[in-house]
């Protein structure tokens, strides 16, 4: 099974009186990347949501943003009527020293350390049981959409894949003219110096086929078939395999590459271009799969 590292998801649903919306994002990615945005009211359990979102999402660039819509209670903040009197002593005693009648002492109090007390919101263990609930949810659409994802990318590469596979018959069928070709010429060749010198034949028939081998292809299209096998058998298989698969196509394009640099034809050279031309698709489709 093919899972996408491109996903969302997201969740809205009333936690402890308050709207409380989870949003899931994510592209990709080598390894596992993820920015988790929290109200303050959850911020002491930020390691242990990051764990969990971790194990689900497994890799890509991935964002999880919660926050709380209309949130009075965490905006609500009170003087701290001590510290305010102490300032406005001081500094009307620094104001009537430097005559500095005109100074808004007001203004500039508020602004002063620890003079306005932010109240911290702090939510329970029944609130943080029903946020899970929400990541949940949220994280149930973001993998359904990630699947849905996959199951394209899927359906392209298989098609690619067997495209590779369905050229190596036309391949196959090149192999023994284009070796008569090579044997014609070479003999050719030999006629138009045979009458200046004398030619062993026999060490000719030797280096012959020493040199007709050398653009044997047989290994290399047997292990092509192999390789092209193991991609669309991994590819059904229920793990996530991103990385697998594209260790599985670096093996594919030696193959291919090296039936390239064999080929000593235009025709099957021409083949395998549009092999790698299908390869390289491929891999562009896996830098996106989980």
């Amino acid at each position: 099974m093919v899972r996408s590292m491109t996903g969302y998801g997201n969740a809205k649903g009333q936690i402890g009186g308050q709207q409380v919306s989870v949003e899931i994002r994510s592209l990709n990615s080598k390894f596992l990347e993820l920015n988790l945005r929290l109200p303050l009211a959850y911020r002491d359990r930020e390691l242990e949501l990051r764990a969990e979102a971790g194990k689900q999402i497994e890799r890509g660039k991935a964002d999880i943003t919660i926050s709380i819509e209309n949130n009075e209670l965490s905006k609500r903040s009170t003087v701290n009527k001590e510290v305010f009197q102490a300032y406005f002593e001081e500094l009307s005693e620094l104001g009537r020293e430097y005559h500095l009648s005109d100074v808004n002492l007001f203004d500039i109090l508020l602004r002063m350390p620890a003079v306005m007390n932010s109240e911290k919101p702090e939510a329970d263990e029944e609130q943080f049981v029903h946020l899970r609930k929400l990541i949940s949810t949220a994280m149930e659409k973001f993998n359904a959409f990630r699947d849905q994802e996959g199951k394209v990318l899927q359906t392209d590469m298989v098609n690619r894949i067997q495209s590779i596979q369905s050229q190596m018959p036309l391949i196959a069928e090149m192999e023994q003219p284009r070796i008569d070709a090579i044997r014609a010429r070479l003999e050719k060749n030999l006629q138009e110096i045979q009458d200046q010198t004398s030619v062993d034949r026999n060490r000719y028939e030797q280096e012959l086929i020493y040199y007709i081998e050398k653009f044997d292809i047989s290994e290399e299209k047997v292990r092509l078939k192999s390789h092209c096998d193991y991609f669309l058998q991994v590819l059904e298989s229920p793990e996530a395999n991103g990385k697998k698969l594209g260790f599985i196509t670096q093996e594919i394009g030696r193959e291919i590459n090296t039936i390239g640099s064999k080929a000593n034809d235009a025709g099957m050279q021409r083949i395998v271009v549009g092999m790698k031309d299908e390869l390289e698709k491929v891999k562009e489709q896996l830098a996106n799969v989980l």
